[in-house]
């Protein structure tokens, strides 16, 4: 990805949030600053699709999901009826639903931790029904039990009565939030990343919307400051996961060829920690002696599907062939299991 891409995009953010001081001197103060947020959303969306050739499924959904929140938002504070308002208001929860699970899955890949094969289903069937709840009003009155519309500095606000089902909304939000600081703690016990910088990173990316989030459950505000904060957040995981994968490539280069043995837990260590559990067993197949025609046979896949492991495997692990695959994992004597 091009190194423009941030230095571009902080400026357009510190405008935003340098209007944030004005918020109730103007009667539109709200709905241009809902303006201005879904504008930069939509700008970061942009420039990742035009500037990151390599782009990740996860951080898709993270930078769809917060533009359409902030769209959302800005839809509701220019709605004139109920209807317009509800709505806006179930796009917001469209957004709202997906974004926890995205930076959920963006921490799993950055801290290099494996997922099971039923994780990312579970969770998308779950999002799913929640979104399908928050989305059931007027026809059910299980998650609100009324809503109307009030104007606030210039902007229109849907005013919720909350129902039994609301509560279910906030233990899922709690879920995520619960397991977002686990991965840190864990993290940075086990020594994930690799420097104290890119630990702070994540730690701010993860409690900026906690601490968002506790507020305006406790403050009532006019202005939902989440939506500033999902800007700094996508911002945040993007250039850990920028400064990671800038490190990994370097790693091959800055080992000399007749050194690489020797520098095998450093370059090895954090691809083993990528690698799914298909590649796993893939690369034990090798270790074990095992030629494509096995591992066909063994995985029953096609040659095409085991070139694109191949290719999955060497990327993570720094090496160029089999060969120095086999070389590198057997002088370090690594174990990969069944």
């Amino acid at each position: 990805m091009k190194k423009k891409l941030l230095p571009a995009l902080l400026p357009l953010l510190l405008l935003v949030l340098t209007g944030c001081g004005s918020i109730g001197e103007k009667s539109s103060s709200l709905r241009l600053l809902y303006a201005a947020t879904a504008i930069l959303s939509l700008l970061t969306l942009t420039g990742y699709l035009f500037l990151e050739k390599k782009r990740k499924s996860w951080f898709l959904l993270l930078f769809a999901s917060v533009c359409i929140v902030n769209s959302s938002y800005f839809l509701l504070s220019c709605a004139g009826t109920v209807n317009a308002a509800l709505w806006a208001n179930r796009l917001a929860y469209l957004g709202s639903v997906t974004l926890p699970l995205s930076m959920l899955m963006i921490i799993t890949d950055v801290i290099g931790l494996r997922r099971r094969t039923w994780l990312v289903p579970s969770l998308l069937g779950l999002s799913l029904v929640v979104f399908l709840l928050t989305a059931s009003y007027p026809l059910l009155t299980w998650y609100y039990r009324d809503a109307w519309l009030e104007i606030q500095h210039g902007a229109t606000q849907l005013v919720k009565e909350y129902g039994p089902a609301h509560t279910l909304y906030l233990f899922y939000l709690l879920g995520y939030f619960i397991a977002m600081i686990v991965l840190c703690l864990y993290a940075t016990v086990k020594k994930k990343l690799k420097s104290p910088v890119q630990v702070f990173i994540l730690c701010v990316a993860v409690f900026l919307n906690i601490g968002v989030w506790l507020v305006e459950q406790l403050i009532k505000l006019d202005f939902e400051i989440l939506s500033i904060s999902y800007i700094i957040t996508e911002l945040f995981l993007l250039g850990l996961h920028l400064i990671i994968q800038e490190q990994l490539a370097l790693l091959p280069q800055a080992v000399p060829a007749a050194s690489a043995q020797a520098a095998l837990p450093e370059v090895f260590a954090a691809g083993l920690h990528r690698l799914t559990q298909t590649e796993r067993t893939i690369c034990r197949l090798y270790l074990e002696g095992k030629n494509t025609k096995d591992v066909l046979q063994a995985l029953n896949i096609t040659e095409n599907t085991l070139k694109f492991h191949n290719k999955n495997i060497y990327g993570k692990l720094g090496v160029s062939s089999r060969k120095q695959l086999l070389e590198i994992a057997r002088a370090a004597d690594v174990q990969l299991g069944s």
